[in-house]
């Protein structure tokens, strides 16, 4: 199968991407490279420099390469960033998912994945939290998520556009090749091991008085290479009909916990310090992935926090300053 991929450049969209083409599948991925690093492409894949703000660039690509499916990655994602700039969330990103899914419904391409987010839960009742919770999203962010999620549901109706909705909890850890290069870089664990490399002085931890069991926040750690393996899953069963899953391994780490099992990975005394909270933090997100486990067999294969940091370090190490100069 042909995929088209928005985003492939970037952290998880390349990963996918690595696995699609590993696979079998042919891929093309279309980043404007904001965000994402032109080296992080697999050199096997069809590479459109382009943003999903241009509407005819998204119409030549759809002409041009005739994708059987897209996998919709490319977006704005930081959290702490919607709350300070709404309007680009609630705007830009909604505005290129809208482009792309009215690219993709007339030139007849009726298989989508899209990348959603466990921020759609900002207080859920239950933990862990499955596909049936009330969805009260937490940020604007969260928010353009679910606006998506609204259209591809009318979208299957309307059109018979069969789509999969994959909500994340938190990417980590790394394939052999790729892993996490942002800039700025604000996700924990890979902040934790820019520490331990020297690049950074220390780790600061945002809040310590949430009603968690050290007062840091929890989160549901799951690996890139599980998350690829959950979107050629969800791929391969559209045809299927369309669904929504959570995803995550079931199980939550503090924030403190990631600091110390990254002490022991890497060797390194890590200093950390408690400072503010962040606005639109949840105190805990763990999710429940018992639909996917059930109806596609999905089974995390890198479940522990050990496992997930230790391969994000192994690429952290070989590449100390991303994929800058390769």
């Amino acid at each position: 199968m042909k995929i088209l991929i928005t985003g492939g450049a970037g952290y998880i969209g390349s990963v996918v991407a690595e696995q699609l083409i590993a696979a079998g599948d042919s891929v093309v991925v279309l980043d404007n490279l904001s965000q994402g690093h032109r080296a992080a492409v697999h050199p096997a894949a069809v590479f459109v420099h382009g943003d999903l703000t241009d509407r005819p660039a998204i119409d030549a690509t759809f002409e041009q390469h005739r994708p059987e499916a897209v996998m919709h990655f490319a977006s704005h994602t930081l959290v702490g960033e919607s709350m300070q700039e709404p309007f680009l969330y609630l705007g830009e990103n909604v505005v290129c998912g809208l482009n792309l899914l009215q690219s993709a419904v007339e030139h007849q391409v009726r298989r989508f994945i899209l990348s959603s987010s466990a921020n759609l839960f900002d207080a859920p009742e239950r933990i862990p939290i499955a596909e049936m919770e009330t969805i009260v999203p937490g940020s604007p962010y969260g928010e353009s998520k679910h606006i998506l999620e609204r259209m591809l549901f009318w979208l299957d109706r309307i059109h018979d556009f069969r789509y999969a909705a994959l909500r994340y909890f938190n990417a980590a850890g790394a394939s052999e090749e790729r892993g996490e290069d942002h800039d700025p870089e604000t996700h924990l664990i890979p902040i934790v091991l820019r520490v331990a490399l020297g690049q950074r002085d220390k780790v600061v931890i945002f809040g310590d008085d949430y009603p968690t069991r050290d007062g840091t926040c929890v989160r549901d750690y799951v690996h890139v290479l599980d998350l690829a393996q959950a979107h050629i899953l969800a791929l391969r069963a559209l045809d299927k009909g369309s669904r929504v899953y959570n995803l995550g391994n079931g199980q939550g780490f503090t924030n403190r916990e990631v600091v110390e099992v990254a002490r022991e990975v890497t060797g390194h005394s890590i200093p950390a310090e408690i400072g503010p909270r962040r606005a639109g933090d949840p105190a805990t997100l763990i999710a429940s992935s018992e639909r996917i486990r059930k109806e596609l067999g999905w089974r995390p294969r890198y479940a522990d926090l050990h496992t997930i940091i230790e391969s994000a370090w192994r690429w952290h190490r070989t590449h100390p300053h991303g994929y800058e100069g390769l």
